[in-house]
C-alpha cells in the first residue's frame, strides 16, 4: 500500500439491508476472552480511563457488547443503516451492550473519516478513551481515519484495531492439509478477482496498514515509541470456543465474506445451487472428510483464526 494511503472503497457490508445484517450477526462467533483481555489490559497499563468507549465499523455491536460493561459510555458507529438497525434490534433496551453506569449503549451511522462529527449530538472532540475497530479497520480510509482519531481521542487515549486475519483449517481435522490445498485451489481460481485491497490487508494480519507515522504527511499526537503489536498463534483461540462446526454452519459463514458476496453478486444464477462457489469449497470438504474415514453426516471442519492486533496510543 501506498505510504499516502488512497481510499479503500468497501461497498459490499456498506450496502447490507437489516436481513443481511442479522444473516451476518447470526454466524460471526465472538471473540476469545484474550482478545479484550489484551486489549483493556493494555490500555489500562498505559494510563487509559475506562468513561467513554467508541467502536467504528461496529457491525451488529458483537464487540462492543464485550467491551461496554468497563465503560461509563459506549458508542458503535458503522457506515451501513442495515448494520445499524439490526445492533440496535439486537441491543434493545441495553439488553447485551449496558455500561458500568447501566446505560444503554449508543449505536449510530458514521464512517470512519467523520467518527460521528455529523452527529446530533456530535462525538465531542477528544472524548473518547478507547477507539476500537475489529474486523474493519482495513476499510477505513486511513489517511482520514487518523487525524479524526486523534481528534476525537483523549490525549493519553488508545486505539486497538484487530483482524481476524486469514482462516485455515485446523490441523486436527482429518485430512486438513488435503482441505487447505483444495480450499486455496477454488478461492484462487473463484475469488482472487473478487479481493479488493482491504482484503489482502487482513490477509497479511495489518502488516501494512496504515499507521500516523507512515502516511505521507504523517499525522501528529501519535506516539510511534510505544506501539503494540500481537499475532495469535494455531495453539491460540482466536473466537471463542474451538471454531468447530458442521458443514452447513460452514457454507454460511463463508458465505459472510465480502469477495463471496461480490461473486454471487457477478454470478446471480449460480447462487444456492451446486456451482456456487461456497457449494464447491463444502464439497471438496465433504469429499476429503469422508475420504480420511468420517461417515456421511458427521462431517465437522475445525478452523483457526491467525489473529492479529495493533495498538496506538495518543500522546499525553
Amino acid at each position: 500500500m501506498s505510504p499516502t494511503a488512497p481510499k479503500v472503497t468497501e461497498k459490499t457490508f456498506t450496502s447490507y439491508n437489516e436481513a443481511q445484517g442479522q444473516a451476518y450477526a447470526a454466524v460471526r462467533r465472538q471473540y476469545h476472552p484474550s482478545v479484550y483481555e489484551t486489549i483493556l489490559s493494555h490500555h489500562q497499563s498505559t494510563g487509559g480511563a475506562f468513561n467513554t468507549l467508541l467502536d467504528v465499523g461496529c457491525g451488529p455491536g458483537l464487540a462492543l457488547s464485550a467491551l461496554a460493561p468497563k465503560f461509563s459510555h459506549a458508542i458503535g458507529l458503522d457506515p451501513s443503516e442495515g448494520m445499524i438497525q439490526t445492533a440496535r434490534s439486537l441491543n434493545a433496551n441495553g439488553v447485551i451492550a449496558r455500561t458500568s453506569t447501566s446505560e444503554p449503549a449508543r449505536f449510530e451511522i458514521s464512517t470512519a473519516e467523520d467518527l460521528g462529527r455529523e452527529l446530533d449530538p456530535p462525538i465531542p472532540d477528544g472524548s473518547v478513551d478507547l477507539l476500537t475497530a475489529s474486523n474493519a479497520a482495513h476499510w477505513f480510509n486511513m489517511a482520514g481515519f487518523w487525524p479524526s482519531a486523534a481528534r476525537v481521542l483523549k490525549p493519553g487515549g488508545s486505539v486497538a484495531l484487530w483482524c481476524s486475519g486469514e482462516l485455515r483449517v485446523h490441523p486436527s481435522t482429518p485430512g486438513a492439509e488435503t482441505i487447505q490445498k483444495a480450499m486455496d485451489e477454488i478461492r484462487g481460481r473463484e475469488l482472487t478477482p473478487y479481493y479488493v485491497e482491504g482484503n489482502l490487508l487482513t490477509l497479511n494480519r495489518y502488516r501494512d496498514l496504515p499507521l500516523p507515522w507512515t502516511l505521507s504527511p504523517p499525522v501528529a499526537g501519535f506516539e510511534e515509541s510505544t506501539f503494540f503489536r500481537k499475532e495469535w498463534t494455531v495453539g491460540e483461540q482466536f473466537f471463542v470456543g474451538e471454531l468447530e462446526v458442521d458443514l452447513e454452519t460452514f457454507e454460511k459463514m463463508l458465505a459472510t465474506g465480502s469477495p463471496v458476496t461480490r461473486w454471487r453478486e457477478a454470478h446471480p444464477k449460480e447462487v444456492g445451487t451446486e456451482g456456487d462457489v461456497v457449494r464447491m469449497l463444502r464439497r471438496q470438504a465433504e469429499r476429503i472428510l469422508r475420504e480420511n474415514g468420517v461417515e456421511p453426516g458427521q462431517e465437522r471442519i475445525k478452523g483457526t483464526a491467525l489473529g492479529a492486533m495493533l495498538i496506538v496510543k495518543k500522546a499525553l
